[in-house]
């Protein structure tokens, strides 16, 4: 057995978990160079949240952040999440974006691209997988772990099998909710390795407090990669802590053989940061406990603080334990989706509408239809007809690769943000994001001509017509 390897989440999925990925920039350029040194397999420093978020919240360009960090580790494979043909974004994109997002992201300093679908359905990552191979990247295909009666041993098997021939470089097991316990760990990395001839990386989160033992069972039957985060940015619902996994491994066969000392300081340098956010309320210290509801509901942590945020916007929090218990009922209904964006976000709405409105279905949104009308993919179990008809009546699903549907849109977004272009990515940013992009474009573009972008007529003081 060669040493674990350990690829590092703290800049994209640590933060993300833990402070609503809120994390600038400046906060970490500082640390960069000392991170590139401790020899991670990778560094995930992008996708996921982070675009949508820069955009909307930080008021920064995502390229330019991507560019910037790059350029200060130069040595360590930088690693982004992709939701497939979602791209970054929360539905399916035509082939051509796809294509030209991947393309731009290598371009810009990914290296690895963690390629996922909320429903397992391979088609909805052909393209990006083929993109990502042309361009020279590592295509890592992964498995939206979940529990149900349909997920079983064979399931992930075969998965990871069809995977494999789809031209995945690596395979994650992507456990984003911590529903993933020891022991399955061991029958389920064995079994891929015994029948796939790529590197696993196991990826997990701490919701349901067993993420480190599951990481040490993983290991022991095979795994090559384990995804850590630094120990202030760990634990919760984000990762286990770096510096617990390598000392635990140290003296085993399995040592990572990773400077303990040069992480310690690397965790100095990011402990005042979340001190800040804990006083400013962006690290709630909820999100550090065990939440048991993780592996009773098999809902992730971010989905379950989503549902209370609804809930007290309805003055319905009281209905909480009502809801939770609607959730595994609602994904029942909709052919037992794993709870992971977008499909979490789909099942959680439609479960606290189902409870608040006293009727089920009685009020559907338009994604819980394009579900059941088959625009995400197949789903892993058959909709009944009975739910199908309660929710899009005599209208037949589409079997077919949902792309497929979807004609070429880059020249059309290209020409309708024409104004606004000072680089090819921006056609990207705006693709994907059309109203959050142009309100960044206009900041980006007051900052540049020293207006106060809060001011009124921005638009024609920047962007003459």
């Amino acid at each position: 057995m060669a040493k674990v390897k350990i690829s590092d989440s703290t800049l994209r999925d640590g933060q993300q978990s833990l402070i609503a990925t809120r994390m600038r920039i400046e906060e970490m350029l500082p640390i960069l160079e000392k991170m590139d040194k401790v020899g991670f397999e990778s560094m995930e420093v992008w996708g996921g949240a982070t675009f949508d978020s820069c955009l909307r919240y930080l008021k920064e360009d995502p390229w330019e952040r991507l560019r910037q960090i790059r350029n200060a580790a130069k040595n360590t494979k930088l690693q982004m999440l992709l939701r497939g043909q979602n791209i970054l974004g929360y539905k399916n994109y035509a082939d051509d974006l796809v294509e030209a997002f991947v393309e731009k992201s290598i371009k810009n300093g990914i290296d690895k691209i963690r390629i996922f679908d909320a429903l397992n359905d391979k088609r909805n990552l052909e393209t990006a997988t083929k993109a990502t191979k042309k361009a020279g990247g590592h295509a890592q295909l992964a498995i939206s772990y979940t529990l149900s009666d349909v997920h079983t041993l064979e399931y992930y098997v075969d998965l990871a099998k069809e995977y494999e021939k789809l031209g995945a470089d690596s395979i994650c097991i992507k456990d984003m909710a911590g529903l993933l316990l020891p022991m399955p760990a061991y029958e389920l990395v064995k079994a891929l390795k015994q029948t796939i001839n790529v590197p696993i990386e196991v990826h997990s989160h701490y919701t349901s407090g067993v993420a480190g033992m599951t990481y040490l069972k993983a290991i022991e039957a095979g795994a090559d990669i384990i995804d850590t985060a630094i120990s202030p940015f760990s634990m919760g619902t984000s990762q286990p802590a770096t510096e617990v996994m390598v000392g635990a491994l140290k003296g085993t066969e399995y040592d990572t053989e990773l400077d303990e000392n040069l992480l310690s300081e690397i965790a100095d340098y990011f402990r005042p940061i979340r001190e800040k956010d804990i006083k400013s309320g962006l690290l709630n210290t909820k999100v550090l406990s065990v939440d048991i509801a993780t592996l009773m509901y098999q809902v992730p942590g971010g989905m379950l603080s989503n549902l209370v945020s609804q809930l007290k916007a309805q003055n319905a929090e009281n209905k909480y334990e009502e809801v939770l218990k609607e959730i595994p009922k609602v994904r029942a209904d909709l052919g037992y989706p794993p709870l992971v964006t977008p499909s979490s976000q789909i099942v959680g709405t439609q479960a606290v509408i189902n409870v608040l409105f006293g009727e089920r279905y009685k009020i559907v949104p338009k994604e819980t239809k394009d579900l059941v009308r088959g625009k995400y993919g197949k789903t892993p179990v058959k909709i009944s007809d009975e739910i199908r008809k309660k929710i899009i009546g005599d209208e037949e699903p589409i079997t077919a690769r949902p792309a497929d549907f979807i004609p070429p849109t880059l020249a059309k977004v290209e020409e309708e943000m024409a104004q606004y272009k000072e680089q090819e990515e921006d056609v990207l940013s705006y693709a994907l994001f059309p109203q959050i992009a142009v309100e960044f474009f206009k900041f980006r573009q007051a900052q540049k001509y020293g207006l106060d972008p809060t001011l009124g007529n921005i638009e024609k003081r920047i962007y003459p017509v």
